[in-house]
């Protein structure tokens, strides 16, 4: 027997749920706890399924059965109402947030985080961010064409910022396919300005290649009286071939001081695949010593200013500028130029070891791992080696 609002308002909650009945798969779940909620069962494929339709008196029996004649009819098209109903309250939820700051701190927060990002890497993005919010944050994501990214991008390189500009539309870009991925919109505009910016010209970082000055460079890090740890840092890096990042970010758990191998995670990695790097006897001295003064906390070289956070990206530079290096002279990043140029000048060494320990690596992961699989003893002979070839500079 179809359903009344006299009947619906007489049902009264019992110790368990219970249904009452209306018509065509619509009935009245009345819970113990007294609420009165629309259902509708049907069939797809094959399965028997429910649909959610809302509270009685908030809905209405008219309106109830006006859904439910609406769910049937998608059902006769071959449809699923309850996925239809899904799909349209998750759109309805990203829509609630679509601005394109909106969606760049979901992507940031939720896709480049989840990936295992390095801090640093989050850290730029929330930059980039910065440097387009003024003129496109507050606007819908859908609504930002081509033209309003391009302006956007132009006062940067209006301002000599050339390189900042190029890496705010790559950062634009993956925002845009992110927002297309989750349905806030249709098209990644930041895609078509790839020509449209003024390409920065090649920055190279200083690096001394002459074995002399190398040596001099050498005994000044001997004679330095700075921070412990800033003293540690600029002695083992010219000795391990890594990036300055990677350097700063190493943490004690990567280290397998018994194997003397300092395995570096994908997500600090440029390249994004994980990199190991073989101890010397030097090195592996170096570092026992200052486990003694870092080792009970997560970085190897922890910032002077709290354990909780990795040195400064600009304190082994810093520390060259008062050692009496100009910047046009020597550069933390500039030791990884230093050791491929004499490394390779030794004649000693395959050409592709060295480019494996400077982790430049093979774009196909699978020969890149062959590759490490195969240069891993010279690497190790080559580390050492390189390490003696330092200490007679010196």
């Amino acid at each position: 027997m179809a359903l009344s609002d006299t009947s619906i308002r007489a049902a009264k909650p019992r110790e368990k749920d219970y249904k009452v009945a209306d018509e065509k798969g619509l009935y009245l779940l009345v819970t113990a706890g007294g609420s009165k909620l629309w259902r509708v069962k049907f069939r797809h494929l094959g399965k028997e399924k429910k649909l959610s339709l809302g509270a009685y008196p908030d809905l209405s029996l008219k309106d109830a059965r006006r859904l439910r004649d609406e769910a049937r009819a998608a059902l006769a098209s071959g449809r699923d109402p309850a996925l239809e109903r899904k799909k349209a309250k998750l759109s309805a939820h990203l829509s609630a947030a679509s601005t394109f700051t909106d969606v760049a701190r979901e992507y940031i927060d939720l896709k480049m985080a989840g990936d295992g990002r390095s801090p640093a890497t989050l850290q730029k993005a929330n930059w980039f961010l910065a440097q387009l919010s003024s003129a496109i944050g507050a606007m819908a994501i859908n609504d930002v064409d081509t033209q309003m990214l391009l302006a956007a991008l132009k006062r940067l390189e209006a301002k000599g910022h050339h390189e900042t500009s190029k890496k705010c539309r790559s950062f634009a870009s993956r925002v845009f396919r992110y927002g297309v991925a989750t349905g806030r919109c249709t098209s990644d505009p930041a895609s078509l300005l790839q020509g449209a910016l003024i390409t920065p010209k090649a920055r190279h970082f200083a690096a001394i290649l002459e074995p002399g000055k190398l040596g001099q460079l050498l005994r000044a890090i001997e004679t330095y009286e700075g921070e412990p740890t800033t003293r540690a840092a600029l002695r083992v890096a010219p000795h391990v071939f890594v990036r300055p990042g990677e350097l700063r970010h190493a943490e004690w758990t990567e280290f397998d001081l018994e194997q003397a191998v300092w395995s570096i995670p994908a997500a600090k990695m440029k390249a994004r695949r994980p990199h190991a790097v073989p101890l010397s006897r030097q090195v592996h001295a170096l570092l026992t010593e200052l486990h003694r003064l870092t080792g009970h906390g997560k970085y190897v070289f922890p910032s002077a200013y709290g354990a909780s956070r990795p040195m400064s990206e600009n304190t082994l530079n810093a520390s060259f500028r008062r050692m009496g290096f100009s910047k046009d002279e020597v550069t933390a990043h500039g030791l990884r130029a230093t050791a491929s140029t004499l490394l390779n000048e030794s004649g000693l060494w395959n050409p592709d070891a060295i480019e494996r320990a400077l982790a430049h690596g093979e774009s196909n992961a699978t020969r890149g791992a062959y590759h490490r699989g195969l240069h891993w003893d010279e690497r190790v002979r080559m580390a050492q080696w390189w390490s003696d070839y330092l200490d007679e500079l010196k």
